[in-house]
Parts: C-alpha cells; sequence; structure tokens
C-alpha cells in the first residue's frame, strides 16, 4: 500500500513539473499581462484598411 501511494506521490510531482514547465518556462517575468496593462502581442500588426490606423 505505501508503495502504491509513494507512486501516485511521484505521479504527482511529475504531472505538476510539465504544468509548471509549459506554462512559465522561458519567460522572465513569469505570467504575461493582459491587454489592460498595455501589453501588446508581438505578431499582431496594424490593418491598414482600418481608418483609425491613419
Amino acid at each position: 500500500m505505501g508503495l502504491l501511494l509513494l507512486e501516485a506521490f511521484g505521479a504527482l510531482l511529475i504531472f505538476v513539473f510539465i504544468i509548471w514547465w509549459t506554462m512559465f518556462s522561458g519567460r522572465k517575468n513569469g505570467e504575461r499581462r493582459g491587454h489592460d496593462a498595455g501589453w501588446q502581442d508581438q505578431d499582431q500588426q496594424p490593418d491598414p484598411k482600418d481608418p483609425k490606423n491613419g
């Protein structure tokens, strides 16, 4: 029974590590900010047909 619990705990740790790695790996400041904080998508280009863009 103890071995089963140990194996389940190890699997949980691996699962949490994979989730953490995919969410935060490579980000200097952790979670990125939303549009409210002035963040803009790097890939987003202004639409030339939009009259707001001049």
